[in-house]
């Protein structure tokens, strides 16, 4: 019999649609390995720069993704909500974060040891097919997203 927080947080990450398209069985492994946090408004998640060691998933709430720029300081690249991931990193090892995450609005965080998830993917190939197709899906979002930003970034303030 499952656990009661492993039970939370399967119904929690299906809440999220990330992984939506795994069957019960297989979402149980995942949360499993995963725990639930709560954050407060203002918590830093993660530093720019440090080793990312877990995949977060957003439950509720937000989290604001800033990067140090020279001479400009930090600077507002994305804000990230509900559905959304965080630290997808993780799952390649001992990458560095490229932002620091801020939580915007006490938020619910579904969070999975990167290692760990890793090493299911590896064990279950289901599983690992899945949360890579997921993870894919997920990044090109962020690039379009990242691009629009760049866009509004550089447009001009007056009609050509």
């Amino acid at each position: 019999m499952m656990a009661a927080q492993n039970q939370t947080a399967l119904q929690l990450i299906r809440q999220t649609g990330f992984l939506d398209d795994l069957s019960d069985e297989e979402l149980a492994k995942i949360a499993d390995i995963s725990e639930i946090q709560q954050q407060d408004a203002g918590t830093v998640l993660f530093q720019e720069g440090t080793v990312c060691v877990s995949l977060f998933i957003v439950v509720t709430g937000s989290v604001a993704l800033d990067m140090h720029v020279p001479r400009r300081g930090q600077i507002r690249i994305l804000t990230v909500g509900a559905g959304e991931i965080l630290g997808w990193s993780a799952l390649w090892g001992s990458q560095r974060m490229t932002a620091m995450g801020t939580i915007l609005d006490a938020a619910t965080l579904v969070t999975i040891p990167g290692q760990r998830l890793q090493e299911l993917c590896d064990a279950d190939r289901e599983i690992g097919y899945r949360v890579m197709q997921r993870m894919a899906v997920a990044l090109s979002r962020r690039l379009l997203a990242a691009r629009l930003q760049l866009l509004d970034l550089f447009s001009e303030t007056q009609p050509a």
